[in-house]
């Protein structure tokens, strides 16, 4: 049987405290999702990064990942580093399996859900 994780995948801040929403996402994913290993790491200025956290996933025997880029868009980040750094953990780590999702924020149920909030803000 496979042992999934899922990683939320965010930029990274030099202020801790703008975790802190990213860190409740985690915290709220894990309990839908108790079967899952659900991590949160970065893609700089913060850490786990990225790397760290899937070798680590896979020291412990982890072998399908998917990864989660918790961003608004499809920047430079989510279309250009993003698929760097997976191309170099396949290298990496052969024996795991990744798939990577588009950005959190071009889900339209994620639209529909800031659109509410933006709404609901008059």
């Amino acid at each position: 049987m496979s042992k999934q994780a899922l990683i939320l995948f965010a930029h990274g801040a030099r202020a801790a405290s703008w975790a802190a929403p990213f860190e409740r996402l985690r915290d709220l994913t894990r309990a839908r999702l108790p079967d899952t290993r659900v991590e949160l790491a970065f893609l700089e200025l913060m850490s786990p990064r990225l790397p760290e956290m899937v070798a680590e996933m896979a020291a412990q025997g982890i072998d399908d990942v998917t990864v989660v880029p918790v961003f608004l868009g499809q920047g430079g980040h989510v279309l250009r580093d993003l698929p760097l750094m997976v191309e170099q953990l396949r290298i990496d780590h052969p024996q795991l399996s990744f798939k990577v999702v588009g950005a959190a924020g071009e889900d339209a149920k994620v639209l529909d859900a800031l659109t509410d909030y933006c709404v609901n803000a008059l």
